[in-house]
């Protein structure tokens, strides 16, 4: 696929000159505008008014050095990141990303791509990412404690309640989460709902932890139904095993699939008669510890250091849960080659472009992140609500507004998908649904 419009395709030459080397901001804006071709046929005001052009630049980034001290003494500098990218129908909603990978260029990517997510959901929440460069694997929870701390004294100046909401994402969990809202606190001197992923004694929201796995195994659930296939008896396989692999391999199990297949950053465990979950969940959540242990309780099951070769494995549905472009053109024809019917993201932007063309031409159930994986932002606006009404609902109340807004986010898809001439086009779909909503908001508020 590639831009036909001469104006969109003079648009996305003017991002690449002006945000030079940042591969995966191009990446991700090239797609939606490819996506978007149509719609700005029918609705050219879209590029008279701006909307194009404004929407693919941040309304703000925020960069700054995080300094503080290990556990031996030693300074070290890290670096911190803020991109608010779009505020049109609501405060800015997005995750905060702990990882050496860390860098403007994913942190724009992730923003940009926040925008549709969010506004899929239904939910009046903006854009926004951040993040540092910070690795808190093989640090102590002082160090842990001590890096967000210094953090959050400098992002606590651009984000509130009503504001900028952060929640966690790689690397960052309910510890992380805890040690930043305590300074933010500390800082602020009020308790509001800032930050969501909170635990449960301050504020957080029951599932929030599971959000994003079910979220997925939701979406992908509804998307095999309308095509006549279920999760029953399906071989599953599933890349990473933080919160996202670990609960959608459990939403999977209880829908009657069969997880083969699981991995982390070192490599993958593949276990033909099914993942052990109770004991990836002890290594992984309890003693932090490699998948590569798995092998050590389970001798049927094997392990392979590096992580591309899981895709290789033959399965029926794949469910790409680590991290961006992490399956590639060559591992997208393994899996068609094996026989794999569907692929739906629970990372951002896990598949390359290459990917995604192979997935359409083969007409793969394919289910893109931005749609996919939206549950764990949505539960997040869901402690939102919690926190302003000052209640809290049961797990049972959450899961089921969790079911009702992934299975609204799979017909909205697929309805605009089928409007705008591309019916089962599910990449499409997701990117002219949550671009509308914004589109027309930001035409509503004026040039801003």
């Amino acid at each position: 696929m590639s831009l036909k419009n001469k104006e969109m395709l003079a648009l996305l030459s003017r991002v690449e000159k002006r945000n030079a080397g940042e591969p995966e901001f191009h990446q991700a804006v090239s797609e939606v505008l490819e996506s978007l071709e149509p719609v700005v046929e029918k609705r050219p005001e879209l590029l008279d008014k701006g909307v194009m052009e404004r929407i693919v630049e941040p309304e703000r980034i925020v960069k700054f050095r995080v300094p503080w001290v290990d556990d031996n003494n030693r300074v070290h500098v890290n670096r911190g990141f803020r991109v608010q990218y779009n505020s049109a129908i609501g405060p800015y909603k997005g995750g905060l990303r702990f990882h050496p990978s860390v860098n403007e260029s994913v942190i724009k990517f992730l923003g940009f791509e926040q925008i549709f997510k969010n506004a899929l959901t239904g939910l009046p929440l903006g854009g926004g990412k951040g993040g540092s460069d910070f690795d808190p694997k093989g640090r102590s929870d002082g160090e842990v404690m001590r890096f967000c701390q210094s953090f959050m004294t400098e992002l606590e100046k651009h984000i509130g309640a009503d504001t900028d909401i952060p929640a966690g994402d790689i690397g960052v969990g309910a510890r992380e989460i805890g040690y930043m809202y305590g300074q933010y606190k500390r800082l602020r001197n009020e308790f509001t709902g800032v930050l969501t992923g909170k635990g449960l004694t301050y504020g957080g929201s029951l599932i929030r932890t599971q959000a994003t796995g079910y979220g997925l195994l939701y979406f992908t659930d509804e998307m095999l139904k309308q095509a006549g296939k279920s999760f029953k008896g399906a071989k599953v396989v599933i890349s990473g095993s933080g919160n996202v692999a670990i609960y959608a391999a459990q939403k999977a199990m209880e829908l009657g699939a069969v997880v083969v297949a699981l991995s982390d950053s070192g490599g993958y465990v593949h276990h033909p008669k099914g993942i052990d979950l109770s004991l990836v969940k002890q290594l992984k959540e309890v003693e932090r510890k490699r998948i590569s242990e798995y092998v050590n309780t389970h001798g049927d099951a094997s392990y392979t250091p590096g992580c591309a070769g899981i895709w290789t494995i033959p399965c029926d549905i794949a469910l790409p849960c680590a991290t961006q472009n992490e399956l590639d053109g060559a591992a997208a024809k393994a899996l068609v080659a094996n026989g794999c019917y569907a692929v739906a993201e629970g990372a951002n932007m896990p598949s390359t472009p290459e990917a995604v063309e192979i997935f359409l031409a083969e007409k793969i159930l394919y289910g893109p992140a931005k749609a996919a994986n939206a549950g764990g932002v949505a539960t997040s606006g869901l402690e939102m609500t919690q926190n302003s009404m000052r209640l809290s609902w049961t797990a049972e109340e959450v899961d089921e507004k969790l079911k009702g807004i992934m299975r609204n986010i799979y017909k909205s898809v697929s309805d605009s998908a089928k409007n705008y001439g591309m019916e089962g086009n599910f990449v499409a779909g997701a990117n002219i649904a949550g671009f509308l909503k914004v589109a027309d908001a930001m035409l509503a508020q004026g040039v801003i």
